[in-house]
């Protein structure tokens, strides 16, 4: 359950909005509170401590109350677990989630940009804008959580926004971006505050004649269910997953489905299947972060892969397609390298074949694990 709450001038809000001040001061992405702990930052991907007191229970209360809607501070206490978006002023907008742990309360706070960056400030490659063109089908933005893939989807959306006249409704728990109507009329709807859940959302959108629609976490059997109805309808949706490559994306919705429904289901993501945009965040040399990208395009060929269960011919496909404009991420992670943007380690960790990218980038080879039985 979300909602969306302006920044009232109080005093009982100032504590909090210091600490978001000096988080914007000094860049960080994210801002934990956990009775405890003192209070720490998220900078250039690390978690660092602020100079302050542990954190006690009150002090978490006396922080995170003003600022919480009170049906959904009762949500909290009853629950264990709230979201929902603040904003500082003029400043800045933060996702916030809320939640119990073994030793009392936590909280993060994670900064949603005012300015929605186009691709080209990004750094994002040129042709993810194609994804912008598209007029029906399902284009997947991946990644891990803190990876970036909001900030992307919010940048293609905005290219649509800028220069196609139709009718967009994103479904989003809670609302990141705000997009003002230019040339598409946009509609934003928020988990908790518009809606019971994202299928209810989108069982209400599909009427409401939309061309295009954004589903902020396609996260349950439901939600993936009526997005891909969706797109079989000749809408255009986006949606975000939690996998880091292409193969891995299409393997996870399939293996949400019963068994018996996969093979249906298999046919409905071949034939809707126009992108996956999978991105992860790696440490830069001399620091910050830079994103490795994989990109997929839909295709006969690609389809036919999907609808066949041969999934792992897709990463082949993509290092092949270089010139439709195709990238696996592995070969992603070493063009990073060999610019000298990320480590060899940075690389490794990221790879998706472990063993190709140890050669790749020169180092070892991993030692085999002790055999247990030695010595006996």
């Amino acid at each position: 359950m979300s909602t969306d709450c302006a920044a009232p001038v109080q005093a009982d809000t100032r504590r909090i909005d210091r600490f978001l001040h000096l988080m914007l001061e000094r860049g960080a992405s994210d801002l934990h509170l956990s009775v405890g702990r003192p209070p720490m930052f998220r900078l250039s991907g690390e978690v660092d401590p602020i100079r302050y007191r542990t954190l006690s229970q009150q002090d978490f209360e006396a922080m995170l109350r003003p600022i919480t809607p009170p049906e959904l501070w009762s949500e909290y206490e009853r629950s264990g677990d709230i979201d929902f978006a603040y904003q500082l002023g003029e400043e800045s907008r933060f996702r916030v989630n809320v939640f119990r742990q073994e030793r009392g309360s936590g909280s993060v706070f994670r900064v949603i940009p005012t300015n929605i960056l186009s691709i080209e400030q990004l750094g994002l490659p040129p042709q993810v804008s194609r994804f912008a063109k598209l007029s029906s089908g399902l284009v997947l933005v991946t990644g891990p959580t803190g990876s970036g893939k909001s900030t992307t989807l919010a940048a293609v959306i905005d290219l649509i926004n800028r220069t196609r006249d139709l009718h967009l409704i994103t479904i989003e728990d809670p609302i990141e971006f705000v997009h003002p109507n230019k040339r598409c009329l946009m509609h934003q709807r928020e988990v908790g505050a518009h809606a019971s859940s994202f299928a209810d959302a989108l069982r209400v959108a599909v009427r409401e004649d939309p061309d295009i629609l954004l589903v902020g976490e396609m996260r349950d059997l439901e939600t993936i269910t009526m997005a891909l109805e969706a797109a079989e309808k000749g809408m255009l949706v986006f949606g975000t997953l939690h996998t880091n490559s292409a193969a891995k994306t299409i393997d996870r919705i399939v293996n949400v489905f019963p068994s018996g429904e996969q093979e249906g289901i298999r046919a409905i993501l071949g034939d809707t299947t126009r992108g996956i945009l999978a991105q992860q965040l790696l440490p830069k040399v001399g620091g910050g972060r830079v994103a490795a990208l994989e990109i997929l395009f839909g295709s006969p060929q690609i389809g036919a892969m999907i609808r066949e269960g041969k999934i792992g011919q897709i990463t082949s496909a993509l290092q092949t397609g270089a010139k439709t404009g195709m990238v696996a991420m592995d070969q992603s992670l070493i063009k990073l390298f060999e610019e000298g943007t990320i480590t060899a380690d940075a690389a490794l960790d990221k790879a998706i074949d472990k063993e190709w990218m140890r050669k790749a980038v020169g180092l070892a080879p991993e030692e085999p694990a002790p055999d247990s039985k030695a010595g006996k």
